[in-house]
């Protein structure tokens, strides 16, 4: 007798273990993994949607106003100062400039 209430116990403990350990990962998903889906989908539509003449932030946080965009090689020229164009891959341009400042 001893035995079996000591089994539904147990048997009923782990349940509430599996039940809270499905709460934790929906709690993690709500507030650490969809945020970051969330921006990550919104930083790949600012780099599809790039042109001539955009102010952007680079990976590296070097600003710059884009020059020249080469599908084919997936690649961004990016004019960092007057007469100075480097270039940086397309996945590398996170941000536009034209909405945040530089701390001079």
């Amino acid at each position: 007798m001893t035995n079996l209430v000591l089994q539904a116990a147990a048997g009923g403990s782990s349940m509430s273990f599996l039940i809270m350990m499905v709460a934790i990962f929906a709690i993690m998903w709500f507030f650490m993994i969809r945020p970051q889906q969330k921006k990550q989908k919104e930083i790949r539509k600012f780099q599809n949607s790039l042109a001539e003449g955009t102010k952007v932030v680079t990976g590296g946080g070097v600003y710059g106003t884009v020059k020249r965009i080469d599908l084919q090689a997936n690649t961004v020229d990016v004019e960092i100062a007057r007469g100075v164009v480097i270039t940086v891959a397309k996945g590398y341009v996170f941000a536009d400039a034209a909405s945040q400042t530089p701390n001079a």
